[in-house]
């Protein structure tokens, strides 16, 4: 594509005009996009066509922990490239070994299963608990968000993902995040699980409460469940913790996680707990699952986020940036809430004008729900930009804007 512009009936088109009606001709049409063309990274910032600069706070939804272009990764990614790309879990792989003795051991459970997203995480962890338990049912929550393949969405709770491809799998129903007594009347002796996200993403940035997740857990233990714990988003730091279980002492039959495990390129693991029993062979698999290329681009963000301390960075300057979100005045804030640096502005009206608001001054910002703003910025942010984000919330928090239809 010529990177210049282009002129149609004498009206010149911008390299940015040019590639938005590029991708728009061809697209699928299934999702909503903004208007910038984004084109390079570095750490937590990004630039788009005309050279802008923004500060990331949408982290491609929670993939871009370790920063973008981070260069440690780079390089795994270029080495690996040149000696094998692709090697099907019916060889033994070198770099797929290592990986997997390295997430257990980070994880502390035994086995893995890997795959290439986190719905796939999922669905792998809905098949095995099925499988092992010989029980169909499965308890998620209300608010909770686990994927879009069919039994990753029968487990999603929002209308809007569901309703179009109803029915669903069957046998899964959903109770109030948070609420134990409610969970203590869903799980039944044919129930084969039951799965969490630690804190609700999607949900509006909701924590879950020490009560209601180790009660879950034992619950599961009482009656022959599977516990399943999402960690799709939470994972890898993001919470101020490896992994968002370990602030409450879980110990899940499966733990899902995905998105920033293996530095953005587009990775899965369903990690297997010490209840799980013996899984047959040929019971489920991955073409592309645990490919060399991609585990060893895990190993190398696992270095860059130990090297650099990326856990305790999360936690100490998530702490920070909420008290300071906490500060910003404006009457339209209803709650800031969190864990690490996975935070919740919650407003009392929709967010999506505030949000093109804060993207015009130059910071990008993930909606959670029609009123929640999640910020999910890479944790090599640094204070400074943290500090910058603030401010600009403030004063768009603080100027008039039309509510969202």
């Amino acid at each position: 594509m010529d990177r210049g512009s282009l002129s149609v009936l004498d009206k010149p088109i911008s390299l940015t005009e040019q590639l938005q009606q590029v991708e728009t001709s061809h697209t699928s049409g299934v999702y909503t996009k903004r208007a910038i063309v984004v084109v390079r990274g570095q750490g937590a910032h990004l630039w788009d066509a005309d050279g802008k600069e923004y500060i990331d706070c949408v982290g491609g939804h929670g993939t871009a922990n370790i920063g973008h272009a981070n260069p440690q990764v780079a390089q795994a990614i270029a080495d690996q490239a040149g000696v094998l790309i692709s090697c099907p879990e019916m060889f033994y792989n070198d770099r797929r070994a290592e990986l997997m003795e390295r997430l257990c051991r980070a994880a502390g459970m035994p086995r893995v299963f890997l795959s290439n997203s986190g719905t796939e995480a999922i669905e792998a962890a809905i098949k095995f608990s099925r499988l092992l338990t010989g029980r169909t049912e499965v308890v998620a929550a209300m608010r909770g968000f686990h994927g879009r393949t069919l039994g990753a969405l029968s487990a999603t709770w929002d209308k809007k993902y569901r309703s179009p491809f109803e029915p669903l799998v069957p046998g899964f129903s959903h109770v109030p995040y948070n609420d134990l007594a409610a969970l203590e009347k869903a799980v039944t002796e044919k129930t084969a699980a039951v799965m969490l996200e630690v804190v609700q993403g999607e949900g509006g940035v909701n924590p879950g409460t020490p009560e209601f997740l180790l009660g879950a857990q034992e619950l599961c233990h009482q009656r022959g469940a599977m516990l399943i714990v999402d960690e799709v988003q939470t994972g890898f730091g993001r919470t101020g913790r490896l992994f968002a279980m370990e602030h409450y002492g879980l110990q899940p039959d499966f733990l899902c996680v995905a998105k920033s495990i293996a530095g953005g390129l587009p990775m899965g693991a369903t990690l297997i707990g010490d209840r799980v029993g013996t899984l047959p062979p040929h019971v489920h698999g991955s073409t592309f699952g645990g490919n060399p290329l991609v585990c060893a681009a895990a190993l190398a963000s696992l270095d860059v986020i130990e090297e650099q301390g990326l856990v305790q960075r999360s936690a100490e300057l998530g702490a920070w940036f909420v008290e300071q979100l906490r500060q910003v005045r404006s009457p339209l804030v209803r709650e800031v809430r969190g864990l690490g640096l996975m935070v919740g502005v919650e407003l009392k009206q929709k967010v999506a004008p505030y949000l093109q608001a804060l993207m015009a001054r130059g910071v990008l910002v993930l909606p959670a729900g029609l009123t929640v703003m999640r910020f999910l910025p890479p944790l090599v942010i640094s204070r400074e930009d943290l500090a910058q984000v603030v401010a600009v919330v403030q004063d768009v928090l603080s100027a008039p804007i039309a509510a969202a239809e």
